[in-house]
């Protein structure tokens, strides 16, 4: 059966091969024009195209080798100067790149399964939690719609994160440890994960026993096992950095990897909390114009939601520097660390870490992409189908940040695509859990119910009623608010209710002792 779940997603995928595709496509064809036509001492300095290199070494080089076999297919895509070239060919080979390098991604998902507790064991393999969790990480809605119709390699690198996991849980922690440091310098946003990585491997590697009472046995410290991942890390820093190192350009590689000129927010706002926070601002706004609190003259127009990706200020409340965001995201992410390191609970503990990590830097980091939720469903995808709590939380999740990618998808032939999508998933997603545990209490109270039921209507406003509306000539960027706000809402509730369950959790004596 997971064969045939693979093989269905596949031809899926090929089907989906003359949807439209956005900037990233460009992107990636201008990346492999770069490292196929230029010396490696251009590489990051290269700027004829806007969209520059700004990913890690070991994903240039990934590049590099597609380049290899891109000259096949059409050697006119490899020239830097050729902007925005899109011939069939060109089209067909990215397309079936990330389709192809997306088997390791169902490598990974295949090693994950293997790690599910088979106790709740079914009769019916569809109730199976194997075959549930294979269906929500394979089928998954928006890895399909981000990858395979927007245009981007995330199933490949997620695949590496999803191997280095199931490598965790399998207590094979070098393999583990070296997949993760190798997927660092494939993309850096990996970072905001790392925390959970160095607790989990210091507190269940390095120190290789507890006492009774479940707390740390310090004499058990391993130097050897400390040495090793320190030079697995040192060693894959050299790989990738090294060159740059040596040619002097490590300063110029770091610039074009945190590029701080972009501003707080992406042209889209993330449905995070500097959603909730800007759309405050813009209310106070509104509110101080009219009852003559603000100069309206000194205040620029649609700033925060002008559709560009540059710096602005805040108008009533305080502006936000990326300083202050990180520090936000360092103190969100602070008492999952804690727990895990003072209430191990092993693979599932360092699951829960990783997806609060995940959430937090979602939450409160600088210029996020509203495609980075993924990287939190996912991996909560393997907790969904051990306890109903997780899953519950898992449902409101995944229902409110795939619909907040809507709007990633804005042409009209994608339209009944990624309703009817996100439809079969959501609804698969409901019942297959639903009937997992269907001998414990509702996965979702009433309130959350109805949240999510909103959706709906919002849909409907946003596509059908606004666009008929003379508001969609004075306000085009409405429907991008409401979306990333009323996301915002359900997305802030999964963090704080998995926070809440996470930090009030009792540890069994038998945990204790593991």
């Amino acid at each position: 059966w997971f064969r045939a779940l693979a093989l269905g997603v596949s031809f899926l995928k090929c089907l989906l091969i003359p949807a439209y595709y956005s900037t990233d496509f460009e992107v990636h064809r201008n990346w492999l024009a770069i490292t196929h036509s230029l010396p490696l001492s251009r590489w990051y300095y290269e700027a004829t195209s806007e969209w520059t290199l700004d990913y890690p070494p070991f994903f240039a080089w990934f590049e590099y080798a597609l380049s290899h076999i891109a000259k096949y297919f059409d050697p006119q895509m490899l020239v830097v100067e050729n902007l925005n070239y899109a011939s069939r060919a060109t089209v067909f080979f990215q397309r079936l790149s990330v389709i192809f390098t997306d088997t390791l991604f169902i490598y990974a998902v295949h090693e994950c399964c293997r790690c599910v507790n088979g106790k709740r064991a079914a009769k019916d393999i569809l109730e199976k939690p194997t075959f549930i969790l294979a269906v929500l990480l394979l089928w998954n809605f928006g890895l399909l719609i981000v990858d395979h119709i927007h245009f981007q390699y995330n199933g490949f690198l997620f695949g590496l994160m999803l191997l280095s996991v199931a490598r965790l849980c399998q207590k094979r922690y070098l393999e583990g440890a070296l997949l993760f440091a190798v997927l660092l310098h494939f993309k850096h946003i990996y970072m905001y994960v790392a925390p959970a990585y160095g607790i989990y491997l210091l507190r269940s590697y390095c120190f290789t026993a507890n006492n009774a009472d479940g707390s740390l046995k310090w004499r058990s410290f391993s130097f050897l096992h400390v040495t090793l991942l320190g030079l697995i890390v040192c060693l894959v820093s050299a790989l990738s950095l090294g060159p740059f190192l040596v040619l002097g350009q490590l300063p110029q590689v770091i610039s074009r990897l945190f590029p701080f000129k972009r501003g707080l927010c992406h042209a889209y706002w993330a449905p995070n909390f500097w959603a909730l926070y800007n759309a405050m601002d813009k209310a106070l706004t509104i509110l101080g114009l009219k009852c003559n609190f603000l100069d309206g003259t000194k205040i620029p127009k649609a700033s925060m939601t002008g559709g560009l990706v540059q710096e602005f200020q805040h108008t009533v409340l305080p502006s936000v520097t990326p300083l202050a965001t990180l520090i936000c995201t360092f103190i969100a992410i602070l008492p999952s660390v804690f727990c895990l390191w003072f209430k191990p609970q092993g693979p599932r503990g360092f699951l829960q870490c990783l997806v609060l990590c995940a959430l937090s830097s979602f939450m409160f980091g600088w210029h996020v992409h509203e495609k980075a939720i993924l990287l939190a469903i996912l991996p909560l995808s393997l907790l969904s189908i051990q306890r109903a709590k997780d899953a519950g939380i898992y449902l409101i999740l995944a229902t409110t940040g795939h619909f907040s990618l809507f709007p990633l998808l804005f042409t009209p032939p994608e339209l009944p695509i990624k309703i009817l999508l996100m439809l079969l998933f959501t609804v698969y997603s409901f019942s297959s859990l639903k009937s997992l545990f269907r001998r414990e209490k509702p996965l979702l109270n009433w309130l959350e119910t109805i949240y999510l039921i909103q959706l709906v209507p919002l849909e409907i406003f946003c596509e059908i009623v606004f666009p008929l509306t003379p508001w969609k000539r004075h306000y085009p960027f409405v429907p991008l608010l409401l979306t990333s706000v009323y996301c915002a809402l359900g997305i802030t509730y999964a963090w704080l209710k998995l926070y809440v369950s996470v930090l009030t959790e009792r540890i069994s004596v038998r945990q204790k002792a593991e």
